[in-house]
Formats: structure tokens, sequence, C-alpha cells
């Protein structure tokens, strides 16, 4: 009997199926090329791209983020809380053994209708030991499914970790460079004060010998003073920024080390690929992927709640009053058993369920699907911001060189009395504003190239990762 319950098992174990579907990748409207190509771009570098700058204090306070910063510690700690819940998970495809042993000594009352007779003992002694186990079928898959989704959410939970990575490398280049663009603004706003401060004292001397008129005086003054209100809001940014990438280290606000200046960096190679390589490169991209893989996966778990549920228990042991007797084989206990259950009516419950889990799932599809359309708009906006703010860099670098050839010619021509105060007014305010706006869209270009980096993603994500040792370097399989 017990051969023929033990053949019905197996027989049952391997016609298991699993239910639910198979995920298979849904099919997406991709782009042949990008909106704007560039000539210049060369293939998505898997690299530490930032070293690129050619700055060593950038490399180090890009490591000292990834070693530090307190988002990507929560993130690599949320990827070890998901792989324990895989764990979990997985668990159950195997039996479940425990022991267990006992004492128990008991002493019944000799009073009453029920006592015992003459010659009964009323105190006994009883020791046990037992081995169990339990072990869920999974004939159509539930469990094996429930793993498929845990594994997923691991590794989109992983993909969230590389996000982290990719936005924080990105966001401690990005207010580097803009913190140098704020220096390099500094120096230029605190040069032309002491130029017009210098000029304004020349003015005065003038104005005392009656060379000049008080017009003449006033309106130097105004360019003295105009440049003076300009240095509070530069050095309000400067320190603001300095604030926020302290943070981004995961230290308290506080001074920055200063590397090159901004003139001076190197911004990296321009990235390109094929707009399809996003699928593989992006982490949100990556992510949105793994929670439509779990949506469809629990599509299975509800619907494997309609068949039957069978479990093997079995327990065995030993029990005797005496515990030189206990392993004798008079004393041994045991029971296996194979409960099956099964529902009947649940009033929609689980019809229910299975309804809800595939919403879920379609939701996760447009999610998926949003998620690429938002990765070729920020890639397609990228790459029109790093050709066109390098357009506007060219000719803001022109004006500024015409502009100061405009203040030499006006300064020299006031002097030779051939035009009045206000030509060189206008060339030195034009010339201020240009070497400003110069400066700041320098900036811009290097921010665009960063904003490039980030937007395609690729494997230096795990080469930051490696770089700072500040997660996960190894991505789960």
């Amino acid at each position: 009997m017990r051969n023929l319950v033990l053949a019905f098992m197996l027989a049952l174990m391997g016609a298991g199926c699993t239910l639910g579907p198979d995920y298979v990748r849904p099919g997406l409207d991709m782009p042949a090329a990008w909106r704007v190509e560039n000539g210049e771009a060369n293939s998505l570098a898997d690299t530490a791209w930032w070293g690129e700058f050619g700055d060593p204090v950038l490399d180090g306070l890009i490591e000292t983020a990834l070693k530090e910063n307190k988002d990507l510690l929560i993130a690599a700690k949320r990827v070890e809380e998901f792989e324990a819940r895989y764990g979990i998970v997985r668990a159950d495809l195997f039996p479940q053994v425990g022991a267990g042993a006992s004492y128990t000594r008991e002493q019944v009352t000799r009073e009453g209708e029920n006592k015992p007779g003459p010659g009964v003992a009323t105190l006994t002694e009883t020791y046990s030991t037992s081995l169990n186990a339990a072990w869920e079928i999974d004939l159509w898959g539930r469990i094996r499914r429930s793993t498929e989704a845990a594994r997923a959410q691991l590794l989109a939970t992983e993909e969230a970790r590389r996000g982290v990575i990719l936005t924080l490398v990105s966001d401690v280049a990005s207010a580097y460079v803009n913190l140098r663009g704020l220096d390099r603004q500094l120096e230029i706003a605190r040069d032309t004060v002491k130029s017009r401060e210098e000029s304004f004292r020349i003015f005065q001397e003038r104005y005392d010998g009656g060379i000049i008129s008080l017009l003449e005086l006033t309106q130097n003054k105004s360019q003295y003073e105009e440049a003076l209100s300009r240095i509070p809001p530069i050095e309000k940014a400067i320190a603001l920024q300095e604030n926020g990438l302290s943070v981004l280290l995961g230290h308290n606000p506080g001074p920055i080390l200063r590397g090159l200046a901004i003139d001076e960096l190197t911004p990296p190679a321009i990235a390109a690929g094929m707009p399809s390589d996003l699928l593989e490169r992006r982490p949100d991209v990556l992510q949105a992927e793994q929670n439509l893989v779990a949506a469809n996966a629990q599509i299975g778990v509800a619907k494997a709640a309609y068949f039957p549920a069978i479990s093997l228990t079995g327990l065995f042991g030993f029990a005797s009053e005496d515990l030189t007797d206990l392993f004798l084989s008079s004393a041994q206990v045991w029971n296996y058993s194979a409960p099956l259950t099964m529902p009947i009516f649940t009033a929609g419950k689980l019809s229910g369920n299975v309804r809800a889990a595939e919403a879920v799932q379609q939701q996760a599809l447009i999610g998926y699907m949003q998620a690429v359309q938002n990765a070729f708009r920020e890639v397609n906006d990228a790459l029109a911001d790093q050709r066109q703010t390098g357009l506007q860099l060219e000719a803001l670098g022109r004006q500024v060189d015409s502009l100061r050839q405009y203040d030499e010619i006006a300064r020299l021509r006031y002097d030779e009395g051939y035009t009045d105060f206000l030509t060189v007014l206008d060339a030195e305010r034009s010339l201020f504003n240009a070497e400003l706006a110069h400066t700041q869209t320098r900036v811009a270009v290097h921010q665009a190239r960063i904003g490039l980096y980030k937007a395609v993603g690729g494997g230096w994500t795990e080469a930051a990762a490696v770089a700072g040792a500040g997660g996960k370097a190894e991505k789960t399989e």
C-alpha cells in the first residue's frame, strides 16, 4: 500500500505544470536612429567616463560619494533585503525538516471518583524525540511562479541601486562643474570690480581737478557699483552649491576641495549608440522590465489557487517512559500523510485575484513602455542639448573676443576725445555680461555631456560601484 501511495505521489510530481503566461519581452516601436546625429560620437562607454575630465579632485569626490552617500547605502541594503526575501520564497520548493525532543514528568491525583487503583503509578515520566518533514508538491507551479516573481523583484531592486549610482555620479560631476563655473564667475566679477574701482579713483581725481563733469563721474561710479552688486549672489550660489555637494558626499555641509579651473576641464567624449541599446543599458528601463516579469509571474500564482494543493507530511521518532528504552524498535512512533485541499466556493475571491494580477501586469507593461519612451526622449534631449550648447559656446567665444576689441577701441577714442563716456560704459557692460555668459555656457556644455552619459546609462555604473566600493559591484544572477 505504501508503495502505491509513493508511486502516486511521484506521478503527480512528474505531471506538474506551471500555470500562467511565460514572460516574453513585449514588442516596442524602436526608432532606427536618434533625431540628432553627431559625427564625433564614440561608442557607448562602459568605463569611468568622469576620469576624462582630467581632474583628480573630481575623481576623489565621486569615489567618496560612492562610499558614503546615504541614498546609495540605503539602496544597497534594499538589495540585501530582497536577496533574503528571494531566499525565503525559494525555500518553499524544498522539504522543510525539523527535529524535536521532550521530557515530561506528570503527577495525577490520588483522590476523586477516577483515582487510580492500588498499585497503579500516579507519577509518570515520558521521554521522546522526533524528526518531522513537510513538503508541498508544486503541481501547478504556484511556488515556482512565486520564486520567479521574487527573483524579478530582486533584480529590479538591483537595477534601482544601479540607478542611484547613475544619478549620484552624474549629480556629483554636475555639481562640481557648476561650482568651478561659479568660482570663475566670481573671479571675473572681482577682476571687474578691481578694474572699475581703479577707473573710478582716476575719474574722481579728474573730477576734483575740474577736468570732467559730475555726470561722467556718476556714470563711472554706477558701473563700479553694478560690478560690486554681482558678487554677493555669486558667493551665495557658491555656498549653496558647496552645501549641496557635501550632502551628496554623505557629509555635513562644508567647504569643497577645488581642482582644475573650469577652463582646464576636458569634456568626456560624446557617447553614442543605437536606440535599442537602451533596453540593456538604462537601469530604470531594466527595473521596469523586471517589475513586468514579477507581475507576469503573479498571474500564475493567482491561477494556481483554483487547483488542489497537496502536501506530504511525516514524522518519525521514539517515545518511552524509560530513558534507557527510548531508542528500542518497540518505542518507535511514526506517521505520514498527504493532505489535499482545494477551493469549492469562494464567492468570486479567486477570480478577483486573477483579474487583479492581470491588471497589475498591464500596469507594469504600460510602465515599461513609458520608461522606454522616456529614455528615448532623454537621450534625444541630451544629444540636442550638447550639440546646440556647443554651438552657443562657440558664438559666445567670438562675441567675447569682439567685445574686448570694442572695449579697447572705445577707451582709446574716449581718451583722445572722439567719443563720450557712454560708449565706454556700454562696451564695459557688454563685455562683463558676455564673459559671465560665456562661463555659464561652458558649464552648460560640460553638464550637457554629463547628462548624455546619464541618459544612455551603461556598464559604467558597475565601474563606478567598483571604484567606490559603496555598494554591491556584482549584479545578481
